[in-house]
């Protein structure tokens, strides 16, 4: 059988797996339910537990429990479960476990490859230990789309005339809005914004926090002294949202809750709609001022928009759609399910890029939601300053995208330049955040204003490549900035993998594994020589006869390099070819 690349949505509250079949797509179901709780957890025998059942304990054992993970994800840090510590990478990497888990039982057959989706407004640092939970998990992350893009492609795959659309994602943990042009078979992303630490979990919050103070007004006591009943009101909350999305009351009620100098503590009490809204009316505020920065991002108004899809499961609380409906004067697309979505679309992109036959395939044009660049001296408030930010990748641009700006030493004799690279769009670039850094040594001792080149590459999982390049000599020196982001130190990938194998009962020493592992590197290493490939041969009719000649001799010494699958033998070749392709375009 063909080797299925899965679509897989890694959500904050939930997270789906979908493939395409026979031409259609299919969420693939984990006990009855397309839908799997991102929650993890060790039961009390050392189980790992995964979904409705770490859900459920979470109300009785929210210290052998971990929810809401990706909120954390890109941090350095381990969170506790069960009285051991686990990155977040590892507790993703045991969602995605489960996931493949039940697309291999569907498919009876091994799953490699995903396509997995992350919120638009993802950094670096989240999109990095995104790809390396897949790793851990032992999948091939072949792509990382963007969240509204994958429902974008989803939708488009009924349609067939020239749209322009607003994708309102409004998930667990995080919120984007994207701008999406729909023209026959092209799904072209305008523009992008959005915030990764707002979501449903925060209208959870407001409820939690509402039923506390009521209960400390009562009783007078403060329950949140009590982990195991916060729990239970969390869980009362969130269910209380979903009830609110229906009705206009709700009734919550939670018996013995605690108990106080002797008196339990239950709550009952009604919750009404009205009362709930306007709890998180400041949130919402805070989405519509975000869609109004994409559709000036897109150069487009409120008017030009011919349709809002309405995406994650946040965006069922009615307010949502009243205030879309109010403020862009357009009733948002009901007939979509916003959980599911995502994931579908996640599944199309996996067909396509598998070469399945897939009706109404799409040509996917992403962007960037960031703007990338560096420090440079310039003046700020009339006084020159060494850190006024450069931008060189502009926020909203197509990927995949290369950019190279040109800079000078400013001393003589100067032989090294520190090259820091920022990701975002205040003119300080220290208030932005730095996401790579690196020393250019050894150059030439010549007068000031030795020009140097920096080229930032940009691809289409939102890695960055940077370059620094001495024009006069070719001298280069460059970083990926996916491995200067690197939540791993050496070898804690490997420990990371067995650790997640140990949990799952997995014995052998990995073999599999490593295999994969080295199939993958060998994909990527000819990936990437098969682009600088087709880059050269756009260019030789801009060389001269002799850089001409060398190119072709070098792209025939790739070519061959790539028949045999010799990642060795393809470094120097696409070494010596990139030199000369700075030379041609600077």
């Amino acid at each position: 059988m063909n080797d299925i690349i899965v679509g897989i949505d890694l959500g904050t509250t939930n997270s789906e797996i979908a493939i395409v079949e026979n031409g259609k797509t299919v969420v693939i179901e984990d006990s009855g339910s397309k839908i799997l709780p991102s929650f993890v957890g060790m039961s009390e025998t050392n189980e790992v537990l995964v979904g409705e059942p770490a859900k459920n304990q979470y109300v009785l054992y929210p210290e052998r429990t971990v929810k809401s993970i990706k909120r954390r994800m890109g941090e350095e840090i381990k969170v506790d479960m069960a009285g051991q510590g686990y990155t977040p990478q590892e507790i993703s990497a045991i969602i995605l476990k489960h996931l493949k888990g039940i697309a291999e039982d569907y498919l009876k057959q091994p799953v490699h490859k995903a396509v997995i989706t992350v919120p638009a407004y993802f950094s670096d640092a989240q999109r990095q230990a995104t790809r390396e939970a897949g790793e851990i998990a032992g999948l091939e992350v072949v792509r990382m789309i963007n969240e509204p893009t994958a429902a974008a492609l989803s939708y488009e795959a009924d349609q067939k005339t020239h749209k322009r659309i607003l994708v309102y994602d409004l998930g667990g943990g995080t919120f984007d809005v994207s701008v999406v042009n729909i023209e026959d078979d092209v799904v072209e992303v305008v523009a992008s914004h959005g915030n990764n630490k707002l979501g449903g979990d925060d209208f959870d919050q407001k409820i939690a926090e509402y039923l506390v103070e009521q209960i400390k007004e009562e009783s007078g006591f403060d329950i949140q002294q009590s982990r195991k009943a916060i729990a239970r009101i969390n869980r009362a909350a969130e269910s209380a949202k979903r009830a609110l999305s229906d009705k206009p009351f709700v009734l919550i009620e939670e018996e013995y809750l605690e108990e106080h100098d002797g008196v339990p503590i239950h709550l009952s009490l009604e919750l009404a709609r009205d009362d709930y809204e306007e709890m998180i009316e400041e949130y919402i505020d805070e989405t519509l001022e975000a869609v109004h920065i994409a559709l000036k991002g897109a150069n487009l108004t409120a008017s030009d928009i011919d349709e809002i899809l309405l995406v994650g499961g946040s965006t069922r609380t009615p307010l949502v759609s009243e205030r879309l409906k109010t403020d862009l004067r357009l009733q948002p697309r009901l007939d979509v399910d916003p959980d599911l979505c995502v994931a579908t679309g996640a599944a199309i992109q996996g067909a396509m890029i598998a070469g399945t036959d897939v009706s109404a395939a799409a040509v996917l044009v992403d962007i960037t939601p960031y703007t990338y660049g560096t420090s440079a001296l310039g003046e700020m408030n009339g006084e020159l300053y060494p850190y006024m930010y450069v931008p060189i990748i502009h926020k909203n641009s197509s990927l995949p995208l290369n950019k190279t700006e040109v800079f000078y030493t400013v001393s003589d004799n100067q032989e090294k330049v520190d090259v820091r690279v920022f990701q975002g769009e205040e003119r300080d670039a220290l208030n932005n955040i730095q996401i790579g850094e690196f020393m250019v040594e050894g150059l030439s001792l010549v007068p000031q204003g030795n020009p140097i080149l920096l080229k930032l590459e940009l691809d289409l999982n939102g890695i960055l490549d940077v370059s620094a390049i001495e024009k006069n000599t070719g001298f280069e020196k460059s970083i990926v900035i996916d491995n200067a982001i690197s939540r791993f130190e050496e070898g804690e990938m490997e420990t990371a993998k067995d650790r997640i194998r140990e949990l799952f009962g997995e014995e052998g020493d990995g073999s599999v594994i490593f295999e994969q592992d080295n199939k993958t590197e060998t994909h990527h290493a000819i990936v990437q020589a098969r682009a600088l490939v087709e880059k050269a041969e756009r260019m030789l009719d801009d060389a001269s006869p002799e850089d001409r000649e060398d190119m072709v001799n070098m792209i025939e010494t790739i070519n061959d390099a790539m028949n045999n699958s010799d990642i060795k033998a393809l470094k120097e070749p696409m070494d010596q070819l990139s030199d000369i392709l700075y030379y041609l375009e600077s």
